[in-house]
């Protein structure tokens, strides 16, 4: 409970100002009050939903790339992720999940371990990200789904233990910049999934010539 006392201090001081001149509230307090007014024992993604309101995308996409990088947990969480992925395709202003997920109970304890490990790390991160280089909102979302979608596939599909860590953590690192209305951090994002993409590709590539020339060899 040493975090929640910490990390609520905080949250009556971490309203800055965007661009645009009105009140923005970083992520970590976002996190940190809807773990406040979590229920007591269990809670469902609908309830987080209602919650976070205008940030239940980001923040949604958030919560999923960081259980993506859990061995064992990665590849529902990856297959969790499309959901609001296509959505923001689609250009919904919320994710919606099918009933009988978004009314799946999951016990609050996970929640406060989430919030343990990722609020301080969110903290730090902040004192770097804020809101800058502000982009069409409809357009930005677009493009976030788009690239979620790509990454996400490696998640899913790529059969080699640990390579779910690298994308998901780069999908992490554009959720918290579409979050943060931080366009740099945004870019520095698209760029760090350019590269996670042209590295796989490279390395499924290599592996069919492998592939390839060996066969060629046997016959």
């Amino acid at each position: 409970m040493k975090v929640q006392h910490v990390t609520r201090r905080a949250a009556a001081l971490k309203s800055i100002q965007s661009p645009n001149g009105r009140s923005f509230i970083h992520t970590s307090v976002v996190l940190q009050r809807l773990y406040d007014g979590a229920p007591m024992n269990h809670f469902t993604l609908g309830w987080v939903m209602t919650n976070l309101r205008k940030r239940s995308f980001g923040m949604i996409m958030l919560l999923l790339s960081l259980a993506a990088v859990v061995p064992g947990v990665s590849i529902v969480a990856g297959l969790l992720l499309t959901i609001p992925a296509f959505q923001m395709i689609a250009g919904r202003s919320g994710p919606l999940f099918p009933r009988r997920i978004a009314n799946y109970q999951l016990p609050t304890r996970h929640l406060l371990t989430l919030v343990r490990r990722a609020v301080p790390l969110l903290r730090y991160l902040e004192k770097m990200i804020h809101p800058r280089w502000h982009t069409p909102l409809e357009a930005t979302k677009r493009l976030v789904g788009t690239v979620i979608i790509i990454l996400d596939a490696l998640i899913v599909l790529a059969p080699i233990p640990l390579t779910n860590v690298v994308p998901a953590l780069v999908i992490a690192l554009i959720s918290l910049a579409y979050l943060e209305e931080d366009g740099l951090l945004l870019l520095i994002a698209l760029l760090a999934a350019i590269t996670v993409l042209a590295v796989f590709s490279a390395a499924v590539w290599e592996t069919v010539r492998g592939v390839a020339n060996s066969a060629r060899a046997v016959l």
